[in-house]
């Protein structure tokens, strides 16, 4: 992966790790409850749930593109359009309601880490969407296991230390998405809507 398109992934990470999520939500609500250390065991799960559903989009790209080469540039095209299609729906969405603190239970480290684990695993859209972002990023002519590696431990990286800012950050982020919230899916749709334009066409 060349330097400039591992650039180009580290900031769409950052994008992509600060848009309105369930693991976003539930790292800004323990940090509230229980304080950005514990919350570590809540990043700690999300990040190994991201993790094993990244790989399991990386293995069916990397069947594919043994199968044809020439099925990138089809999957980056229709990743392309799930992008915009992703765009349009964060833009449509309501302002995040942060109820779900008053639901998160025991701040024992198991539990946390359960919580995030569950809460990454169980959205099947986060599979789909790797599969349309991943492809944007990749180079066939060059290794793809060791693109595929790097992307894996960038993406750990980035969404791990920006859920923990976020939980370090609970109490001033907390009520600033409460009444800026439905702005910020705007800009975060918007953002995604021109990624999905943009990306396909970038050789």
């Amino acid at each position: 992966m060349a330097l400039h398109t591992w650039l180009l992934f580290v900031a769409a990470v950052f994008g992509l790790a600060l848009t309105p999520g369930p693991n976003g939500l539930l790292a800004l609500s323990h940090g509230a409850l229980y304080g950005p250390r514990k919350t570590l065991f809540t990043v700690s799960g999300g990040v190994i749930g991201f993790t094993l559903l990244m790989a399991l989009s990386m293995l069916g790209i990397g069947a594919l593109l043994q199968a044809s080469v020439q099925a990138l540039i089809i999957l980056k095209w229709l990743g392309g359009a799930y992008l915009i299609w992703l765009g349009i729906q964060l833009w449509r969405a309501p302002a995040l309601h942060l109820s779900m603190a008053e639901k998160t239970g025991t701040g024992r480290g198991l539990t946390l880490f359960r919580q995030g684990l569950l809460s990454a695993l169980s959205n099947p859209k986060v599979i789909l969407f790797f599969a349309a972002f991943l492809p944007q990023f990749l180079d066939p002519a060059a290794d793809l296991w060791l693109q595929f590696a790097l992307m894996a431990l960038t993406f750990a990286v980035v969404e791990g230390s920006v859920e923990c800012l976020l939980a370090r950050m609970a109490h001033h982020v907390r009520p600033w998405l409460q009444r800026s919230g439905r702005g910020f899916n705007r800009c975060c749709g918007g953002l995604f809507a021109l990624m999905g334009a943009a990306l396909p066409m970038t050789r």
